[in-house]
C-alpha cells in the first residue's frame, strides 16, 4: 500500500513538472533599458620590460604576439666596457691574491721570529698590518667584479609579467639606454572597455551585468559579464568602464565588439521565445480560457536574452498580466 501510495506522489510530481515546463504564466518584470555601445578588449594592466644597463641589445628572444610567462628572458642587451672591466679587475684580482699570499707568510714568519726574540714587536705589528691590508684590499676588489658580474646579469631583460607581447620597439643590434622600454607586455587578465555617453553615467555602477552577442568572438548564443570597475573621469563626454567577460580571446587587443549595457530600468513583459509561433508573418501566443486554448497574436519586441532566460523575448502588446501561456 505504501510503495503505491509513493508510486502515485511520483507521477503527480513528474506531471506537475513537465506543466511547469509547457506552461509560462504572464508577469510584469523589471527590466534593464539596454543601450549598445563599442567596447574594445583590452589588457587591464599593460607593462613595459625595461633595460636594467645601457648598451647594445645582442638578442631578441620575443616578436609581437608571442606569449611570455613571468621571469621570462625577452631580450640580451651587451655592453663590450663590462667585458674589458671584468679582465681588468680579474688581473688585479690576480696580483692581490699574490700580495695576499705573501702577506700571509710574511705574518707567519714574522709571528714565529717574535716568539724566538729575534725580531722586535714593531716589526711583528708591520707584517700584520701589511697583512690585513692586502686582505682587505682584495676583498674590495672581489666585490667589485660580484657588482660588475650583476650587471653583465641585468643585460637579459626579463618579462615583468606573464602575458602577450603587444610591441618590440627595438631590433637586434639598437642601442639601448637604462630604463628604455624593450618591449611592452599585456598581461593576461583580459577585460572589455566600455565607453558610454556621459548622459548614461548616473545608471552605470560596479556589479551591473553586461550583454555581448556571441557572435561577435566566435561562441554561439549570448554571453554575460559584469562591469568590474567605472572610472572617475571623463574622457570626450564618455565614461570609461571595465567589464569582465568568462573566456574572453587574448590575442586580439583593441579589437571591438558591440555590448549592450544598462541605461535605467523599465517595466515591461517577458515571455520566452519558445513559447512565441510566427505564422504567415504574424506572432502568435496560445494562451489558456478556462479549459480552451486559444492563439492570441502578439507585438513582438526585441529579443531580451539573461542568464536565467537565454532565449528572454519583450511582448509589447497581446498580453496582460496573468495570462498563462502554452507552449505550442
Amino acid at each position: 500500500m505504501h510503495v503505491g501510495f509513493f508510486i502515485v506522489a511520483a507521477v503527480a510530481l513528474s506531471a506537475q513538472a513537465a506543466f511547469a515546463q509547457e506552461t509560462f504564466t504572464v508577469a510584469p518584470k523589471s527590466v534593464a533599458d539596454e543601450k549598445a555601445v563599442f567596447a574594445t578588449v583590452e589588457s587591464a594592466n599593460v607593462v613595459p620590460a625595461r633595460a636594467r644597463i645601457g648598451g647594445t641589445v645582442v638578442e631578441l628572444a620575443v616578436k609581437e604576439g608571442d606569449g611570455v610567462k613571468q621571469g621570462q628572458i625577452v631580450a640580451t642587451i651587451g655592453d663590450e666596457k663590462l667585458a674589458l672591466q671584468m679582465k681588468s679587475l680579474d688581473a688585479q684580482i690576480a696580483g692581490l691574491e699574490a700580495q695576499f699570499a705573501q702577506a700571509q707568510t710574511d705574518l707567519a714568519r714574522a709571528e714565529d721570529l717574535f716568539s724566538k726574540g729575534t725580531i722586535p714587536k714593531t716589526r711583528l705589528d708591520e707584517a700584520r698590518t701589511a697583512f690585513n691590508v692586502a686582505t682587505n684590499t682584495l676583498k674590495a676588489r672581489t666585490a667589485e667584479r660580484s657588482v660588475l658580474a650583476q650587471q653583465v646579469t641585468e643585460g637579459k631583460v626579463l618579462a615583468p609579467t606573464s602575458g602577450r607581447v603587444l610591441k618590440v620597439p627595438v631590433t637586434t643590434g639598437t642601442v639601448v639606454l637604462p630604463g628604455e622600454t624593450v618591449a611592452t607586455v599585456a598581461e593576461r587578465n583580459f577585460v572589455l572597455r566600455l565607453r558610454v555617453p556621459e548622459r548614461h553615467a548616473r545608471f552605470l555602477k560596479a556589479g551591473d551585468p553586461v550583454r555581448i552577442d556571441g557572435e561577435e568572438f566566435g561562441k554561439s548564443g549570448a554571453q554575460f559579464g559584469t562591469i568590474r570597475l567605472v572610472y572617475p573621469q571623463i574622457e570626450d563626454g564618455r565614461v570609461v568602464a571595465d567589464a569582465a567577460v568568462a573566456n574572453l580571446g587574448d590575442y586580439f587587443v583593441g579589437e571591438r565588439i558591440r555590448v549592450w549595457v544598462s541605461a535605467g530600468e523599465r517595466t515591461s513583459i517577458i515571455v520566452p521565445g519558445s513559447f512565441i509561433v510566427t505564422r504567415f508573418g504574424i506572432d502568435y501566443a496560445r494562451v489558456r480560457k478556462d479549459a480552451a486554448v486559444i492563439d492570441v497574436p502578439v507585438q513582438r519586441g526585441r529579443a531580451m536574452p539573461r542568464p536565467d532566460m537565454p532565449d528572454a523575448l519583450e511582448i509589447l502588446s497581446g498580453l496582460k498580466s496573468g495570462d498563462v501561456l502554452v507552449r505550442p
